[in-house]
């Protein structure tokens, strides 16, 4: 089963960069990314975010979101999919960054949608001084 990653961030810049982290080390596993508002200024636009989603073509979506209103959009954006796509998507509580990253690396190795959600979540604890 697919599992494909949507990175929502309020900055295009944010979005794009650790999208492409997350291709290069997890090669074949589907990233849309989803940074700023309509203009392309700090924000986040829930048509790119539904867009984004309905365009990944895997069995699971994991939502991985930034800062407060990256949230709300995607929570809203959720609730207007129909229920068959709505059910096949998760939004993830977890870092943006190293979240994503440790997702995308287990949904390249074939993981499934709750696997790669709890590789997300232990990139909370993941030391990075040892």
């Amino acid at each position: 089963m697919a599992t494909g990653l949507v990175l929502v961030s309020h900055s295009p810049e944010i979005a794009s960069g650790t999208a492409e982290l997350v291709r290069q080390m997890a090669g074949d596993v589907e990233v849309r990314a989803v940074g700023g508002d309509p203009d392309g200024a700090l924000g986040t636009d829930p048509d790119r975010i539904g867009n984004a989603i309905e365009e990944i073509g895997t069995d699971e979506i994991l939502i991985f979101m930034d800062i407060g209103s990256a949230v709300l959009s995607a929570e809203a954006v959720i609730e207007m999919l129909d229920e068959g796509l709505r059910e096949r998507v998760h939004l993830v509580d977890a870092p943006f960054v190293e979240g994503a990253f440790a997702a995308g690396v287990v949904a390249s190795a074939g993981a499934d949608a709750r696997e790669c959600m709890e590789a997300a979540r232990q990139a909370r604890t993941e030391p990075k001084l040892h």
